[in-house]
């Protein structure tokens, strides 16, 4: 709502029209938390948690994030979902790779954020001993909730980041 007092304040409309002043990095990061396009790596039971985000009760869409992407050069969020093995490692490691900067990584199991239940010589205990994470999700499975959640505080971490000052840095 604009006052009557918007002359003593130094707003002309006149002059300045529709014209919006904002820092470069609070435009960018809008940008980018309204549009994540997460990269599913479905590996395991939580893959199929994932999928329930995607159907008009729970609505993914509302973050942004509907357009899930399965080309990691088009992606910009990669979801981890399951149990990450030895085997399968190195390919994870591989796509998260050919991302794109600026890249994000959630965590998605406990599976995935500790090795779960499998104590095992072929089971990675943490995708986070090979890619960085930015946000967990714990459970076994999660809940859908959950997952909007994490999509919620990776929001929040891409609002308070330094964007504007990283456009030109080499990756």
């Amino acid at each position: 709502m604009v006052s009557a007092n918007t002359t003593e304040l130094g707003y002309n409309s006149k002059i300045e029209g529709e014209v919006i002043v904002s820092r470069a990095d609070a435009v960018i990061n809008w940008i980018r938390t309204n549009s994540v396009w997460p990269m599913p790596m479905g590996l395991a039971c939580c893959a199929i948690e994932l999928m329930q985000v995607g159907n008009g009760r729970f609505d993914i869409s509302r973050f942004g994030a509907e357009v899930m992407r399965f080309s990691p050069r088009q992606a910009d969020c990669m979801i981890v979902a399951g149990t990450v093995t030895y085997k399968m490692a190195a390919q994870v490691r591989r796509i998260y790779d050919q991302m794109m900067s600026p890249k994000w990584v959630i965590a998605m199991g406990a599976c995935a954020s500790s090795g779960g239940m499998y104590r095992s010589y072929a089971t990675l205990q943490g995708v986070d001993r090979i890619i960085p994470v930015d946000v967990y999700i714990s459970g076994c499975p999660p809940r859908p909730e959950a997952i909007l959640d994490a999509l919620i505080k990776l929001q929040g971490k891409i609002k308070t980041e330094r964007s504007a000052s990283n456009l030109f840095k080499q990756a």
